[in-house]
């Protein structure tokens, strides 16, 4: 009976340091001796579990850019760069009464046969949906940098402060995807 009494102490002192961290951010610290700081930051904004942030998916048909050279579509040959999106993740913060959601998403960019090195401005659309309601969308022209050496590039898209009511559904999920248009000039 005591060794049990014994085991059942000792694990449950091990699930509790393993739920534990020593980084002080986690534990609310701050460098503010007084507090002050510290309790205004909590009563403003609590970081959001992940289940409870919407997540992240990547547009049907959108998650791959194509530009081609002198106006050809749909010629090998004549194909500048391709740029395509793959993995996301988001964080969440949630105030009195809206939820702040920061995207990331992974790119990469191939040269074509027809490309070359320099920065290209690839259109980038972040939309937050309710069901079939529209919370939040923005276009942004991302700038991509195509390697000189003629191999593939990878970047990281990142957008900040998107801001939606705090008690969104739970129907809401973040699309993002290249919006199609015509190609922005090289720099």
């Amino acid at each position: 009976m005591t060794i049990r009494r014994f085991l059942g102490i000792t694990l449950l002192a091990t699930v509790a340091g393993c739920s534990q961290s020593d980084k002080p951010v986690n534990l609310g610290v701050t460098s503010d001796p007084s507090g002050i700081e510290t309790a205004t930051q909590q009563q403003t904004q609590v970081a959001v579990i992940q289940g409870s942030c919407p997540q992240v998916y990547l547009q049907d048909g959108t998650a791959v850019l194509q530009r081609y050279a002198r106006g050809a579509k749909d010629d090998p040959q004549n194909l500048a760069y391709q740029v395509t999106l793959a993995d996301t993740t988001r964080q969440c913060v949630i105030n009195s009464s809206q939820l702040s959601i920061t995207v990331m998403v992974q790119g990469r960019i191939v040269v074509g046969p027809a490309g070359a090195s320099g920065t290209v401005n690839v259109p980038i659309r972040v939309s937050v949906l309710d069901g079939t309601n529209t919370l939040y969308t923005q276009l942004v022209q991302y700038p991509v940098t195509v390697p000189a050496d003629g191999t593939a590039g990878q970047f990281i898209f990142k957008q900040d402060n998107i801001a939606v009511p705090g008690g969104s559904g739970g129907f809401t999920k973040v699309y993002v995807g290249f919006e199609d248009g015509p190609a922005k000039k090289r720099k």
